[in-house]
């Protein structure tokens, strides 16, 4: 049976080639280049070691050098599928999710008149191209010219010229032996509805043939010279030849530049194409007075994996933009994307050329925005959000974007640039943007330089080591520790679930510790330092766990240092856990216990018997508590006395509470 016009084409568009061929053999990872298409492979063909069989996907054909078998999709699946043509067209269909077409007895007749209304089309563009050069096309001349088209230009694109007369196109081509009928089916006249003689759809208009990627004239573009034309671009009406949503203008030239490497340009019309053509940005294409349809999106993926699409700085540019978007969004596969250069407010890439040149377009082409950062300003753009509820609001409408993309990676990533991006929004500056020091714990780190390199520790000074960490300052102590706990988690996260009570229960003082532990609490990913600090990163912003792990006690302790040493992480986990517990209970009873002093110093206090005792046991036992969790971590360097009490505490500790204990004993009047 004989394919309907166009089903193979069709058929092409939606596979490519190495996806055929990919199901056969094992690409050479070294010398592929799947970006640009370029794929090498054992040949299927003979046996072989090295890599002789090449696919190219822009131009969709495959060649041996070893044993010199070459063909397209449909050729590799008749040899390797040992299958005639129509049954491997067949097979092809069923991948491509395409209905094989019922047998037609006519199909034949079908693509022979189709050759014939193509003859009729390549008559009237020749036609319409010695038209311009009449005294009747002086004014379209005039105009072309001030749009800064040269001669060659106007031969590159076989410009022409539709006079402004009823039926001058018809009489010529009819006097060339072309039947009317012909004429009327190519689009190129019409019959009136009330009868008569058929008239010329173009008159008085520049013509721009339109031809499909293997060169065939296929349809016309008209723009009025008249201001009072009822529209002012006009193009053939849908034939057997013609299919807009299926058609791009310099489709088949711009294929072959985008096969040498020119980054693929959509742009909205005939001018704006000749004119980056005309620049050196060949590999220009444009829909055809509609906006950009699902076959015509596919046949630019095609031709390039992340076409630019280079739209008019206006309103009906940026909605046009938009409107793409949202095409894309379910058909967005793994590095097939878009991305969008917009123009100068005001102007169209003619316009932009013309006033600055070609380094003006390459520019704006070298700042072309992805999807997703244009996706994200449309959900901001001239919204306040300064509420809860609105915030909710835009969460709500991004995970309405995210639902319509239908790859699930491409999904997770557009979730994380999106998380990103807000938390860009909504997060407070850090302190030193805002013309604040950002905080540092006494003696800490200054964290990573530019370079992300650490700096070397300077030589201490004198102020250095009468630091508060030098001293041991029970505040920087604190923050150190939590500090540590956390970062060990962040390193570990295999022990995030094992203490996560324990995360719940205490209490982080520590400048940003309380968001990071409830971070830790939400983190449900794999046990993975890397991961989880990514995680982390776009959850609150990557400046809190830079602060978190800048001091250089951080970097060097136990548990943070044993990456591949679970066990070891677990039990100093537990410890440090332990001393923190126990100097929180400390520090609570010291404050509470210093509040109590004036009680019990008072002379008239009547509970001023019993008052001292009960401190001195209070502190006492907070004093056994602190020196049970420091014992294993100073015991091999610290000297320990027993205390009246029996407890076992370090003799320098036990030194100061007994100077305390005097002060309060010889405090109140009456007591030694």
């Amino acid at each position: 049976m004989a394919l309907p016009n166009g089903f193979i084409d069709e058929l092409r568009t939606r596979l490519t080639l190495s996806d055929v061929v990919g199901r056969k053999v094992l690409w050479d990872a070294k010398k592929s280049n799947q970006a640009k298409g370029d794929m090498w492979a054992p040949c299927p063909f003979h046996q072989e070691k090295s890599a002789s069989f090449h696919v190219d996907d822009r131009k969709g054909f495959y060649y041996c050098f070893g044993c010199h078998a070459k063909g397209d999709a449909i050729s590799f699946v008749r040899e390797t599928e040992n299958v005639g043509f129509m049954e491997a067209v067949e097979i092809l269909a069923g991948e491509a999710g395409l209905q094989m077409p019922a047998q037609d007895p006519r199909a034949k007749q079908k693509a022979d008149r189709n050759s014939v209304l193509a003859e009729a089309m390549e008559a009237a563009v020749k036609w319409l191209r010695l038209q311009l050069k009449t005294a009747a096309a002086s004014e379209a001349r005039a105009y072309l010219e001030g749009r800064g088209l040269s001669a060659q230009t106007l031969d590159r694109f076989e410009i022409g010229y539709a006079p402004d007369q009823r039926s001058a196109m018809t009489q010529a081509l009819t006097g060339q032996g072309i039947a009317m009928k012909d004429i009327i089916d190519a689009g190129l006249a019409a019959e009136p509805d009330g009868g008569g003689s058929p008239y010329d759809r173009f008159r008085g208009r520049i013509i721009y043939p339109i031809r499909d990627q293997r060169g065939r004239c296929i349809g016309l573009g008209g723009r009025a010279m008249s201001p009072e034309a009822r529209a002012k671009y006009l193009n053939s009406p849908e034939t057997s030849l013609f299919d807009k949503g299926r058609s791009l203008y310099n489709h088949g030239p711009a294929r072959t530049a985008a096969g040498k490497g020119q980054p693929l340009i959509v742009a909205e019309g005939y001018m704006d194409v000749i004119a980056l053509a005309e620049a050196g940005f060949e590999a220009t294409v444009a829909p055809l007075g509609t906006a950009v349809t699902e076959e015509q999106l596919r046949m630019l993926w095609r031709m390039a994996d992340e076409p630019v699409i280079a739209l008019d700085g206006d309103a009906a540019g940026l909605r046009a933009a938009l409107r793409v978007m949202d095409l894309a969004l379910p058909l967005l596969e793994a590095g097939k994307s878009l991305r969008f250069a917009i123009m100068p407010e005001g102007q169209d890439p003619d316009d932009l050329i013309r006033a600055g040149g070609a380094g003006a377009m390459q520019k704006h082409l070298d700042e072309a925005q992805p999807m997703v950062k244009l996706l994200w300003q449309r959900e901001i753009e001239g919204k306040v959000l300064d509420s809860p509820e609105r915030k909710a609001g835009l969460d709500k409408n991004l995970r309405e974007v995210l639902t319509r993309i239908a790859d699930p990676s491409i999904r997770s990533h557009y979730q994380a640039e999106f998380k990103e991006l807000r938390y860009a929004l909504f997060r407070p500056k850090r302190p030193e943007q805002q013309g604040q020091r950002p905080f540092q714990p006494a003696g800490g780190n200054r964290g990573p330089a530019r370079g992300g390199k650490w700096a070397p520790p300077p030589v201490p000074s004198p102020a250095t080591k009468a630091s508060a960490l030098a001293g041991d300052a029970e505040g920087t102590a604190a923050y150190i520790r939590e500090a540590v706990i956390l970062a060990t988690l962040i390193v570990h996260p295999a022990l995030i679930d094992e203490e996560a009570d324990t995360l719940e229960r205490l209490m982080f003082e520590g400048q940003g510790h309380g968001e990071i532990a409830h971070a830790l609490l939400r983190y449900r990913g794999p046990a993975d330092s890397a991961a989880c600090r990514a995680a982390l990163e776009q959850d609150i912003g990557p400046y809190a766990l830079e602060t978190l792990f800048a001091p250089r006690h951080v970097q060097i302790a136990p548990p943070v240092m044993s990456v591949d040493d679970l066990d070891k992480a677990r039990d100093c986990l537990a410890a440090e856990i332990d001393r923190l517990r126990v100097d929180q209970g400390s520090r609570n009873d010291l404050a509470e216990a210093m509040a109590e002093i004036v009680g019990v110093v008072a002379p008239d206090d009547e509970a001023g018997q019993s008052g001292p005792d009960a401190l001195t046991w209070r502190l006492s036992e907070a004093a056994k508590a602190r020196a049970a969790a420091n014992m294993s971590a100073k015991a091999d360097s610290t000297e320990f006395v027993t205390a009246p009490n029996g407890a076992r505490v370090e003799k320098d500790e036990k030194d100061e509470w007994d100077a305390l204990f005097e002060t309060l004993s010889f405090s109140k009047p009456g007591r030694k």
